[in-house]
């Protein structure tokens, strides 16, 4: 017990430095593959057949592949076979290298469901608008966007909480986010080893940080509930 209390700053302190990193991954995946997705979701809907069959494909591999596989192929791949390890050998080059695997990855998820969002909104609805003599831009951000988003707030709430979890896969590549960070002390780190405990204590940043995004997606939902769809 002793040992737990001398421990505990140590360990609570490398876990925190852990969790920031998760929490940059999450939003930069966040901010980088929301609107990535939108627009792979206009291309998978465009009336150009070449285009949309590009697309289509594209997201069927990602979306048909580990995300652990991708990230492995993203951060080695340049090196390995270009012999120019573009991403570095760093914390900072395993980061980006991250983001780029997550934002893609997530995007092709985001598209799917976007797609199924704006061609879920009835069509009379667009022919309707046409008739009131509102442009293509005007109609899907004044008819179409806002009925979009609450229908696609629930599979977007899921995605976005799975992503959380996800996170954790960056480890593969030994980018130090809260469980590489917990684990260190099972194999020694900063004069502790062979303590499993630490470990369990990254659930409680994921149970929380989730908890809290799931009251979040609650309350977004009972703010759109006025939209009838």
């Amino acid at each position: 017990m002793d040992n737990f209390f001398s421990q505990f700053p140590v360990v609570f302190g490398a876990l925190n430095v852990g969790f920031l990193q998760t929490l940059k991954l999450f939003f930069i995946t966040l901010l980088g593959a929301i609107p990535l997705g939108l627009l792979i979701s206009f291309g998978s809907m465009s009336k150009i057949k070449p285009l949309s069959s590009f697309v289509r494909v594209v997201v069927w591999i990602v979306r048909g592949t580990p995300l652990m596989l991708q990230l492995l192929i993203i951060y080695y791949f340049p090196g390995l076979v270009f012999h120019n390890p573009m991403w570095g050998g760093g914390e900072g080059g395993r980061f980006i290298a991250s983001s780029v695997a997550f934002i893609l990855n997530y995007a092709c998820y985001f598209s799917e469901i976007f797609r199924g969002g704006i061609q879920g909104v009835p069509h009379g609805q667009q022919e309707a608008g046409q008739v009131l003599g509102l442009s293509k831009s005007q109609i899907f951000f004044r008819v179409t966007l806002m009925q979009m988003i609450k229908r696609i707030v629930p599979p977007m709430s899921n995605e976005i909480i799975t992503l959380v979890k996800d996170t954790s896969l960056a480890r593969i590549i030994a980018l130090q986010e809260v469980i590489w960070a917990g684990q260190a002390f099972m194999k020694g780190s900063q004069g502790i080893s062979g303590v499993i405990w630490p470990l369990f204590f990254t659930g409680v940043y994921y149970l929380a940080f989730s908890g809290i995004l799931t009251l979040l997606f609650r309350r977004l939902e009972s703010k759109l509930s006025y939209f009838s769809v």
